[in-house]
């Protein structure tokens, strides 16, 4: 009996298994599968236009529309808030462009960027928390998605609201119509994790079109209801001194925050570049130009509805029910076509900023039996059943901690960063970033890498006390200031603390100039015989194309 049920389980795991290359051995099933390896020059299809695309897409999207209405709030003027906005973004594309560097040259994912940086086993830490914020992302994106498709279905029937249908799931803290809402869109996202990720830059250029036109017209339509672009231009701020300075670092450092996962993992990405500055200015200019234009667009919407309606209505979607419920056919029209635009806007940001994260994390933590589509539908199917309106329930809460989620991920970067730039000096051995061996460079310790732990550590520690203040307890003057830089205090003090402790203690596969060798590999095969000596995967990387130089450690 025990044998049947071994075989069954051992039948079932190799037919659930994805597609891998013969004669692995266990530790390189865990390390390497399709979607992990180095992107083939077949798949690199991705140019500056895609990238161009991919940012001005992913910008208009209903967080960017708001991202400068709660500074505006808190006492800064129309031209103080965008002011932020332009240098945050700007801030937020140079780091992007810094990760992305790295994919873009050597054609990984950040689950296999993170390797050099966290040791070979101690890369799943950091990539399985990435996953997770990924996956209650997808939940929150897809619920306020849902209602968009409300938006879209009440300008077709007018009864589509909640005190006209009876709440059929009372106690689940949300109503009948919401959740059919949330679900239509759900279900709708579905077809669109199937494709490989090399592919979908096509909606990104139909969103890039389609999105943008939308969005302009709301302008439009708004500034022409208003009869002029509104009183909130026109009013000053209300701080000044040294309030009105933190209050703008806060705001800079709430765009850079907005940003803290795609900078992580825009290797994910541009490791599908065609060359690596494909993916450098298209991305360092588009990123603070198209998220301002954006803000820009929300401000005088939000500015023209102070006119329209009697009060200042920052969310865009409570601003077209409005519209709505002045009632008339074009009213109708005109909220169905901006609510479906805003629809895909929702639907694109969640297939880039979540379902392809989490599916590429994933895959990388257990790359035998997933890939980067099987680990995009879990992510899809836990961001149903976490239930994502009580998160949403309490919106400021959810803010604060989603805010300080950005803390970790700095320190990931910071990591990260350093180790490819300033330790390594663009030197990377790629065959050993998919080897179990512990003689291989990135094994360090047990599969883990201690500086880098060490300095992740160091970079969450700075803002712990910062933390407690935000969510309400009573804390130092100075530790409230740290937190306010707390993107750039955990990355600044993990960086430091990871290249003092490589300086101490000095670290292999490292370069004394700087030496990146990814546009010389043209193809990679992990596959090798546990026989081979130690310097074996080194020797036959350095036969399609990498070279050494007298200065590089191998020890």
């Amino acid at each position: 009996m025990e044998k049947l049920r071994n075989s069954k389980v051992g039948y079932w795991s190799s037919k659930l298994a994805v597609e891998s290359e013969d004669n692995l051995t266990t530790a390189q099933l865990m390390l390497y599968n399709h979607d992990l390896k180095p992107v083939e020059p077949a798949r690199r299809e991705w140019g500056p236009y895609n990238y161009v695309a991919f940012w001005v897409a992913d910008s208009f999207n209903i967080n960017t529309w708001m991202i400068s209405s709660s500074q505006i709030v808190d006492g800064l003027s129309w031209w103080q808030s965008w002011l932020c906005v332009w240098i945050g973004y700007a801030i937020a594309g140079c780091f992007i462009c810094m990760t992305g560097r790295i994919g873009a040259m050597y054609h990984i994912s950040f689950p296999v960027v993170s390797r050099s940086s966290f040791g070979i086993w101690g890369a799943l830490w950091p990539v399985f928390n990435r996953a997770a914020m990924a996956c209650i992302w997808y939940g929150v994106q897809a619920w306020i998605g849902g209602t968009c498709v409300y938006l879209m279905i009440r300008s077709i029937w007018s009864n589509w609201r909640d005190d006209a249908i009876p709440n059929g799931i009372e106690g689940s803290g949300t109503h009948t119509v919401r959740f059919v809402s949330f679900f239509l869109f759900w279900l709708g996202s579905l077809p669109f994790i199937w494709p490989p990720v090399n592919k979908i830059r096509h909606l990104f250029t139909v969103k890039a079109y389609f999105v943008p036109t939308a969005g302009i017209a709301f302008f439009i339509w708004a500034v022409v209801r208003a009869k002029g672009i509104g009183p909130i231009v026109h009013q000053p701020g209300t701080l000044q001194g040294s309030a009105l300075g933190w209050m703008m670092v806060r705001g800079i450092m709430s765009s850079i925050a907005n940003f803290a996962t795609l900078i992580v993992n825009d290797p994910d990405f541009s490791r599908f570049a065609a060359k690596p500055k494909d993916a450098l200015w298209s991305q360092l200019i588009t990123i603070p130009v198209g998220f301002a234009v954006t803000s820009f667009i929300g401000i005088i919407v939000s500015s023209s509805s102070t006119v329209i309606f009697g009060k200042p209505i920052w969310n865009p979607l409570d601003l077209l029910e409005s519209f709505l419920e002045e009632g008339g056919s074009a009213q109708r029209f005109g909220v169905f076509m901006i609510a479906a635009a805003f629809t895909l806007a929702q639907l694109g940001t969640n297939i880039a900023a979540n379902s392809v994260s989490a599916g590429t994390d994933m895959t990388a933590l257990a790359p035998r039996w997933l890939n980067i589509r099987r680990g995009g539908y879990i992510c899809a199917l836990v961001g149903l059943v976490m239930c994502p309106w009580h998160l949403l329930s309490t919106t400021n809460s959810f803010t604060t901690y989603l805010s300080a989620y950005s803390v970790f991920l700095s320190s990931i970067a910071g990591v990260i960063i350093c180790d490819y730039y300033v330790v390594r000096k663009g030197y990377l051995q790629i065959k050993d970033l998919y080897s179990g061996k512990s003689t291989g460079p990135y094994y360090f310790t047990y599969g883990v890498h201690w500086r880098g732990y060490v300095a992740y550590i160091a970079g969450i520690l700075i803002n712990v006390v910062g933390f407690a203040g935000a969510i309400g307890r009573e804390v130092p003057i100075g530790a409230k200031r740290i937190y306010d830089l707390n993107f750039f205090m955990g990355f600044i003090v993990s960086s430091f603390v990871y290249w003092s402790l490589c300086k101490i203690s000095p670290i292999p596969a490292t370069s004394d100039t700087w030496l990146e060798v990814g546009d010389q590999i043209t193809e990679i095969s992990v596959a090798y015989h546990d026989s081979d000596n130690e310097n074996s995967n080194y020797d036959e990387e350095m036969m399609h194309g990498g070279h050494t130089k007298g200065t590089l450690d191998h020890a």
